[in-house]
């Protein structure tokens, strides 16, 4: 090949890079996709909110272990392969990070939950994940679970639904939890961090300005927050939003115009918890290969109407019957009394890991992430920790299309 030849064949493979106005940064390597998942910290005894609640020895294993079949062909219970573990016990979370580094996990995103009054389930991640010996072996960020807090661990049919623990916070209280953020949290070796800032999602956005009062303020507590990472020594926060169209939790709101709060408050990434989120379930077992095509859909209209990048979300399944009173009548009338997704067997959940991967590498220019839905929603039928039927079927998945 001559030197003239060689220039026009650079000059091609540039030009639509070019065109497109964005470069991709040298470092860059574009088949590397980060793999996320979320992880939900209620499967360990002792939290003082739950102690008071339940008792000292309670964690939502119990709801696993008193679930049962509600319909024909419904499968429950589910049975983990490692037993009931408590998730504060370090060890038990050594366990887990290996696993999740084994099968191409490469963060944990843990919801996290902090109210006025001050921390909730906690101890998950102060306590096991960070107090682990094999901690460093993959990231960790946080995604601020701001939504209120009802007493749904089971919930009775036909019962008053009960306000526990109410998600907004004011502003005072945000500043507390600002300097707790940076110097517990986002200065640590192992935080996630994405073009060098450290990665924080909320998950309920009319919360967070709620606690504000305006668009306004919030923004300006959401730039005072980016200056304190600064002046921690890091390049600030990649602030990202969960967004979602269709409520799950009963007091959930669908907020009128997304992109444009997106764009007002200046957040970096928009990205999604589970696609229940975006898709219906029509049938009490809808399935799984249905419900992951009309998210993909869904998707395709999210990077055209947002202004910024768009982290998909592969979901595992969905059953939230075992945060159901076993007693109650049984239907589709409200969450947690709601449909569920079928035919979510580790093939076709493989299926929707390889789309995904596909759809992301098919642009050129788009982001390498994506997040799973769930390490452990166990009580919501949407885990990748092994259970006595799959095994380490749904890992095992996850290592074949990203490893």
């Amino acid at each position: 090949m001559n030197l003239k030849t060689s220039v026009l064949l650079l000059c091609s493979c540039l030009l639509p890079v070019l065109l497109s106005g964005k470069i991709l940064p040298r470092n860059r390597t574009p088949e590397k996709i980060t793999v996320a998942a979320y992880y939900f910290p209620n499967y360990h005894t002792g939290d003082p909110r739950n102690s008071q609640n339940k008792g000292a020895s309670w964690s939502e294993w119990e709801l696993v272990k008193t679930a049962r079949p509600r319909f024909p062909g419904h499968n429950q219970p589910k049975i983990p392969l490692w037993g009931y573990t408590d998730e504060k016990d370090p060890h038990v979370m050594a366990q887990k990070i290996g696993a999740a580094a084994r099968y191409g996990i490469d963060c944990f995103i843990f919801d996290w939950y902090m109210y006025e009054d001050g921390p909730f389930l906690n101890r998950c991640l102060d306590e096991g994940f960070l107090k682990a010996k094999n901690s460093g072996k993959i990231k960790f960020a946080l995604m601020w679970a701001n939504h209120d807090w009802l007493e749904i661990h089971p919930f009775t049919r036909g019962t008053a639904r009960q306000l526990l623990y109410p998600g907004k916070v004011s502003a005072q209280r945000f500043e507390e939890i600002g300097d707790l953020l940076v110097t517990q949290y986002f200065t640590r070796p192992n935080y996630w961090k994405i073009d060098g800032k450290v990665y924080f999602s909320v998950y309920d956005i009319q919360k967070f300005i709620e606690g504000f009062g305006s668009l306004e303020a919030t923004r300006k507590a959401m730039q005072k927050l980016d200056q304190k990472a600064i002046a921690a020594g890091l390049k600030g926060i990649h602030w990202n939003l969960v967004a979602w169209g269709r409520p799950v939790l009963p007091v959930e709101k669908v907020p009128a115009d997304l992109p444009d709060l997106m764009k007002q408050l200046g957040f970096d990434s928009a990205t999604s918890y589970v696609w229940i989120h975006h898709v219906n379930l029509p049938d009490r077992q809808t399935d799984y290969n249905q419900v992951r095509d009309h998210y993909l859909a869904h998707w395709d209209k999210a990077r055209t109407e947002y202004p910024v990048p768009y982290f998909p979300n592969v979901s595992m399944g969905w059953d939230s019957s075992p945060r159901c009173d076993q007693n109650s009548e049984w239907g589709n009338y409200g969450y947690p009394f709601m449909n569920t997704i079928g035919n979510n067997t580790p093939e076709n959940f493989r299926q929707a890991l390889r789309l995904t991967k596909d759809k992301l590498l098919a642009d050129p220019n788009g982001p390498r992430i994506l997040n799973i839905n769930c390490w452990n929603e166990w009580t919501e039928g949407s885990y990748l920790e092994p259970d006595t039927q799959n095994k380490f079927g749904y890992l095992k998945a996850v290592k074949e299309v990203f490893q």
